[in-house]
C-alpha cells in the first residue's frame, strides 16, 4: 500500500509543493511546528534514511538546504531546523522549518491542521525565493 507521501506526490491527496524534481518532492506539513515548515520526501518510499543510496540521501539533503535557504529569506529567521524521521509514516522525510529558539524543536508544540488557502499563500512565498 503507498504512503500518504506517495499519494501527495501523485496528487491522490492535494499537498502544497514548493520544489519537485525527478528524485524528491517538498511540500508544507499540514501541522507545522513553524510557519513555512516543510517536508522534503523521495519519490521512492524508503522506510529508514540509512538504507537510501549514497547519492539520493545527498540529494534530498542538497535540496533541503535549498529549501532553508529560501525560508530564511522569506519567514526572516535565525536558524533552520532539520530533522530526518520515519516514525508516523514508514517513508523517509526530512523535516525542515524555520526557527528562532530550540522550543521550536519540539513536535509536542505542532500547529493545527492549516487550512488549503493558508498552505498555498505560503508555499507561494515559498517556492518564489527557491533557486
Amino acid at each position: 500500500m503507498a504512503s500518504i507521501f506517495t499519494k501527495i506526490i501523485n496528487g491522490e491527496i492535494p499537498g502544497a509543493f514548493v520544489y519537485q524534481d525527478d528524485y524528491c518532492a517538498a511540500f508544507l506539513d499540514v501541522e507545522p511546528m513553524t510557519e513555512g515548515h516543510v517536508l522534503v520526501v523521495p519519490r521512492e518510499e524508503v522506510s529508514h534514511w540509512v538504507d537510501l543510496t549514497d547519492e539520493l540521501a545527498a540529494h534530498l539533503l542538497s535540496v533541503a538546504k535549498r529549501i532553508g535557504a529560501a525560508q530564511m529569506a522569506a519567514f526572516d529567521c535565525q536558524r533552520i531546523g532539520l530533522l530526518i524521521q520515519g516514525y508516523e509514516v514508514p517513508h523517509v522525510h526530512i523535516h525542515v522549518w524555520p526557527t528562532n529558539s530550540v522550543s521550536d524543536f519540539n513536535p509536542a508544540n505542532k500547529g493545527p491542521m492549516a487550512e488549503q488557502e493558508t498552505l498555498a499563500a505560503v508555499a507561494e512565498k515559498l517556492s518564489a525565493r527557491i533557486e
